[in-house]
């Protein structure tokens, strides 16, 4: 019997190398706590994305509530008194845009956001969720100022897109590697 030699391991690519290594807030751990520490930096990243896909898929429901809302002819549930009313905002000249409800839009803008997560993509993400944000922003302005009617749905899918923002900010910081110290050397 021969025994065949295996063959030697390859070294990795720099990318893998780069991909190994601890990331974000925990490069500081890994710094402070030795090499014994294993990285958790992509559990943490992970849980992030999907955090952020979870309500990228709320914004999604809601925004199909509000879209039902336009199309509906009935009393809405959310319909509570004079000055929140969904039906009043969904049925107004400012519910469309180009022919296309402003619920519709809210729509492709939250399955965007879950795919742009889904992918990893942070930074395209959290440069839409900054436009997500002021379009919410000027939809709040027509609501206050024009309309002077809120919608339920309306409000909730503004929280929703501010809460996205911060945690895009956060999860885009999370795997900035850490400052390097100066050393001033006489």
């Amino acid at each position: 019997m021969r025994r065949i030699k295996a063959a030697p391991e390859k070294s990795h690519s720099a990318a893998t190398q780069r991909r190994n290594q601890p990331s974000g807030l925990n490069r500081f751990a890994h710094a402070v706590h030795g090499s014994a520490c294993p990285p958790s930096g992509s559990i943490t990243i992970k849980t992030m994305r999907s955090l952020i896909f979870l309500l990228a898929l709320a914004g999604v429901v809601v925004s199909a509530l509000a879209l039902r809302v336009h199309y509906s002819t009935g009393t809405e549930p959310c319909s509570i008194n004079e000055r929140w009313d969904c039906g009043v905002v969904n049925h107004s000249r400012y519910a469309v845009i180009a022919h296309v409800p402003v619920a519709a839009i809210g729509i492709a803008g939250y399955i965007t956001l879950a795919l742009l997560a889904f992918l990893s993509h942070r930074r395209l993400f959290f440069l839409a969720t900054l436009v997500g944000l002021g379009f919410a922003l000027y939809l709040s302005h027509i609501e206050r100022d024009i309309l002077e009617v809120w919608c339920l749905y309306c409000v909730i899918s503004q929280a929703i897109i501010a809460l996205l923002v911060l945690l895009g900010g956060l999860w885009l910081i999370m795997d900035r590697p850490p400052k390097q110290p100066v050393h001033n050397h006489p």
